[in-house]
């Protein structure tokens, strides 16, 4: 049967926009729909305009700092719409260079919404009917918002982004890194920030250690971090909005700020019309190579709800193009995968926590917390804190936590070595670079516990 394209792409993320190029540059006919803008969660509502938020947001500490090194520094206020315009026209630039790249790998673009109404087969907004030998869905994930009464009150990450007025009183609902990041960029921004959790501590899942300090950290830069506390309800005044909490009390804010987690995006999709098998999120089932249910077709990335990063994404889609368009059935690797969380102070993290280690192995604890040079002429107290988690049988890191100023790009390059699989003992032959952070990442001579 002769088909319109080779493979179609329902998404313009990064996971399907690396899969639709480089399955083009590999000699395939490819088309892709966007329904909205090119580049996805990342690049317009997600990790691009987040960092640049949290560049912006990092400079009213950096003011404070400045005096202890000799500087004077004069009055500062921050103008929320001209970062905004700021931000946009970068947003608008990266937006252009995604398309530019598509259709330079001689990708066919469909400024549209699209739904699979067939195995082979998909149909655009625009009533077009389309087909494809392969189908790919890479449309993402969407932020979740519990029904509690006066949720339409509330904003999510998508809208942050879009404010036209900086809010001077918020609140900011969840614990995971989303939450905690936001937290952290509207209290640097000079937002009065409130950040509730329903749990005991936030960000669930990364180390307890590292849970802690951060929150800790937070707290003293001027985060209002609550605990064990969630929202009841949310109703309209006439200066704002008022929160209600599950323990009865009321304060007022100007915006509430949703981060309760993300949902794959499959609603109304039509996959499960067609026998594509969906899990109790909605998340489309996988096997290690990416396929479906239905062997036409496949998905990475976020709507997978395997690993929600965009370099888990990109892999994906890289070898999803080397199974199906190269013959070379490839299997993304999603074992000891390098993170950063841009909360603040910042988080690097690969492999094991403590606790998680625990449960596998006898290990052994290096930690150290420590104030670095460059808070001790501000006169800050605040501290990093860098941790190895190493197996006793092995001699092998298992995990690598740091927080702190500059973890995420430490955390890139220690990445390597735990990915390698390197010992404690090859950690404690490398030279450390001094004076650094980083070298107590090499100096941790005495387990902790």
């Amino acid at each position: 049967m002769s088909y319109d394209y080779d493979l179609f792409v329902i998404g313009g993320g990064s996971g399907g926009v690396r899969a639709g190029r480089v399955a083009s540059q590999a000699g395939a006919k490819v088309g892709l729909a966007e329904e909205h803008r090119y580049g996805g969660t990342c690049v317009i509502r997600g990790c691009v305009p987040k960092k640049l938020m949290v560049y912006a947001s990092q400079f009213s500490e950096h003011f404070e700092d400045a005096v202890g090194f000799g500087w004077t520094v004069g009055d500062q206020s921050f103008n929320w719409a001209r970062f905004m315009a700021a931000k946009n026209a970068e947003i608008d630039r990266l937006e252009g260079i995604y398309a530019k790249n598509l259709k330079a790998a001689g990708v066919t673009l469909y400024d549209a919404r699209a739904i699979v109404t067939g195995p082979h087969e998909v149909t655009l907004s625009s009533d077009q009917v389309i087909t494809a030998k392969t189908i790919l869905v890479a449309t993402g994930g969407w932020p979740f918002v519990p029904d509690i009464p006066g949720k339409e009150l509330a904003i999510t990450s998508n809208e942050v982004f879009l404010l036209p007025e900086q809010p001077q009183r918020v609140l900011v609902v969840g614990g995971g890194y989303i939450a905690s990041e936001f937290a952290g960029i509207l209290n640097g921004m000079g937002t009065e920030t409130t950040q509730f959790y329903r749990s005991e501590q936030i960000l669930r899942g990364f180390d307890n250690e590292v849970r802690d300090h951060v929150a800790e950290e937070m707290r003293n830069k001027g985060v209002d971090l609550r605990v064990n506390t969630d929202v009841a309800s949310l109703s309209k005044t006439d200066t704002g909005i008022l929160v209600t909490d599950t323990a009865g009390d009321t304060f007022e804010v100007d915006q509430v700020l949703y981060a309760t987690g993300r949902v794959p995006n499959t609603k109304g999709l039509g996959l499960e019309d067609v026998g594509v098998e969906l899990g109790r999120k909605g998340e489309v089932k996988v096997d290690a190579y990416s396929a479906t249910s239905v062997p036409s077709i496949y998905a990475v990335g976020d709507v997978t709800d395997r690993v929600a990063l965009t370099p888990v994404a990109i892999r994906e889609g890289m070898a999803f193009v080397e199974t199906v368009f190269k013959d070379n059935p490839t299997s993304p690797d999603h074992d000891l995968i390098p993170t950063a969380v841009f909360t603040q102070p910042e988080i690097g993290t690969v492999g094991m926590g403590e606790e998680e280690a625990r449960e596998s192995e006898e290990i052994e604890v290096y930690s150290a917390a420590f104030r670095p040079m460059m808070h001790i002429l501000a006169g800050k107290d605040e501290k990093m804190l860098m941790k190895l988690i190493v197996s006793k049988a092995t001699r092998k890191v298992l995990g690598c936590h740091i927080v702190g100023h500059g973890a995420g790009e430490m955390i890139q390059l220690a990445g390597v070595a735990v990915k390698m699989g390197a010992t404690k003992e090859d950690f404690d032959r490398t030279v450390a670079v001094h004076p650094t952070a980083a070298e107590e990442l090499v100096t941790m001579s005495t387990p902790t516990r």
